[in-house]
């Protein structure tokens, strides 16, 4: 590890996680750590692997703090995965994170690499994906509202959808059933990622509402005194934001969070829909559970949240989008859909927006919603080894030089 003292915070998909974790962090308030920041990984495929990011992210900030800054660091370690860009999905990662699932992840991967020219074989496909993300449960327990239209429909017609919007097809015909289906497998293999993105999505929220949360309400309790600052990439960052929803009534030990390509909604944190006034964000006002700025990094180089999140988010609430014409399916000028890592927080009244150039010379306000666009630096979703973005995080925590 690159720095010290240095902490792992681990959870399981419930958001459960061994004992003694609150009692490890409160010790490092005890031995004059002021300052802990924490970082939630996002897709990966091993423990290994996120804590290797960890190292790597962390590695700036003791020449970043100001002196007399005692800072102490957590790694927060849960169960994701990573999308390789294998031909057929990484069967090894899937069956890492979903154990339970593994004869389903089997079955799905023998599927794929066959690419059978059959109605049936989609049907069974269409059957897989619905068990891996147990959406059957889901709408057994009368919530099929909340389930993404694009798992519960004619898995013929969402694979050439997928398939047409990959740009893997000049159109799909009015009569898919009448011509060789096998070209539609390539828009399977992304029903399958983007179904593993719905259970991560589900994971993630559920880890820091339930588990990260607590935690810190726990810590906020033994060491009132003890700064907190949550810092997430990806699924992590809505990991963090949602554990502003599960900190206890009255406990406020988060004294920044920073948001580096957020996988999740741009309206987030809106009392009201842009779109539908009468609907709020999922995480409405919860930024006045920080002391300090919440600072949402984003890039537009960001394919993976410019294209295939607005995508994955229209086909989750938009059952037209499946049935309709497939011009414009992608929904990537539609603002809806759009997420927080791609540009930014929206329709809050107030929220800054600054150049990563801004944020670095003059630092970012002390509250409230705050927008640093790091194209110059983040070329890519994954791209976030940077150490202009461990200085927006220092900035945001007010401990820099």
């Amino acid at each position: 590890m690159s720095v010290e003292p240095y902490r792992e915070i681990t959870f399981d998909k419930d958001g459960d996680g061994p004992p003694g974790q609150a009692s490890e962090l409160v010790a490092l308030a005890r031995r004059g750590v002021g300052d802990l920041v924490v970082f939630a990984h996002g897709w990966n495929s091993s423990p290994s692997g996120a804590t290797l990011l960890c190292s790597d992210f962390f590695a700036p900030f003791p020449e970043l703090l100001a002196p007399g800054v005692e800072a102490g660091y957590a790694g927060l370690i849960w169960p994701s995965m990573v999308f390789s860009g294998e031909p057929v999905p990484d069967f090894r990662a899937l069956v890492t994170v979903l154990p339970e699932k593994e004869a389903v992840v089997g079955r799905l991967t023998e599927l794929l690499a066959a690419a059978p020219d059959s109605a049936a074989a989609f049907a069974e496909f269409g059957a897989l994906v619905r068990e891996l993300t147990d959406v059957d449960a889901r709408c057994d327990a009368a919530a099929p509202e909340s389930v993404p239209e694009f798992l519960v429909a004619d898995p013929v017609v969402v694979c050439a959808r997928f398939t047409e919007a990959l740009g893997d097809a000049q159109s799909v015909t009015a009569d898919l059933f009448g011509g060789d289906l096998r070209t539609f497998w390539t828009g399977a293999k992304e029903v399958l990622r983007q179904a593993t993105y719905y259970v991560m999505r589900q994971r993630a929220g559920q880890v820091g509402e339930h588990g990260l949360g607590p935690l810190l309400g726990e810590v906020a309790r033994a060491a009132p005194g003890l700064r907190v600052h949550l810092v997430g990439h990806s699924m992590g960052a809505r990991l963090v934001a949602y554990a502003l929803r599960g900190l206890p009534a009255g406990a406020r030990p988060v004294a920044s969070v920073t948001l580096l390509q957020g996988a999740f909604s741009h309206y987030a944190f809106a009392a009201r829909l842009p779109h539908d006034p009468g609907r709020s964000g999922a995480l409405r006002g919860l930024q006045g559970r920080v002391r300090g700025p919440v600072v949402a990094c984003h890039s537009r180089h960001d394919t993976a949240l410019g294209v295939m999140y607005p995508l994955a988010s229209r086909l989750a609430n938009d059952s037209a989008s499946l049935a309709g014409p497939a011009t414009g399916l992608l929904g990537t000028d539609d603002p809806r859909w759009g997420a927080i890592g791609h540009d930014g927080v929206r329709a809050v009244p107030g929220a800054v927006r600054m150049s990563l150039a801004q944020a670095l010379r003059s630092g970012v306000p002390g509250s409230g919603c705050v927008s640093v666009d790091t194209s110059e630096v983040v070329r890519s979703h994954t791209d976030i080894r940077r150490a202009e973005l461990a200085e927006v995080v220092v900035a945001a925590s007010g401990t820099g030089r």
